[in-house]
């Protein structure tokens, strides 16, 4: 199998910040297990503030500033309202460290 582009956006928000996401589906790995690669940031500053993705390696997670914590992937909805979620804590300043 062949990994697929699935999802690409790249959009500059309200307040200047930018949010790019992609998404493939890939073959399922011992670190894939779902079939999907995916970087997911929210640029601020031109500073990542937010992240998740699944790095060689490095199995799902999220990234919040410089600190790095697992993620529980259940599907690619869930995946982007979680996203959205972290954007909006982040906008409102209930950012979790």
């Amino acid at each position: 199998m062949k990994s697929e582009l699935v999802i690409y956006k790249k959009v500059t928000d309200g307040l200047g910040n930018t949010i790019e996401i992609k998404i493939w589906q890939v073959r399922p790995s011992a670190d894939k297990p779902h079939g999907y690669k995916y970087s997911l940031a929210y640029i601020v500053n031109d500073i990542r503030v937010i992240g998740y993705d699944n790095a060689e390696r490095k199995g799902d997670h999220r990234h919040y500033g410089q600190i790095e914590k697992g993620y529980d992937f259940k599907d690619i909805d869930n995946l982007l309202e979680d996203f959205y979620k972290d954007i909006e804590k982040y906008r409102e300043g209930n950012y979790e460290n």
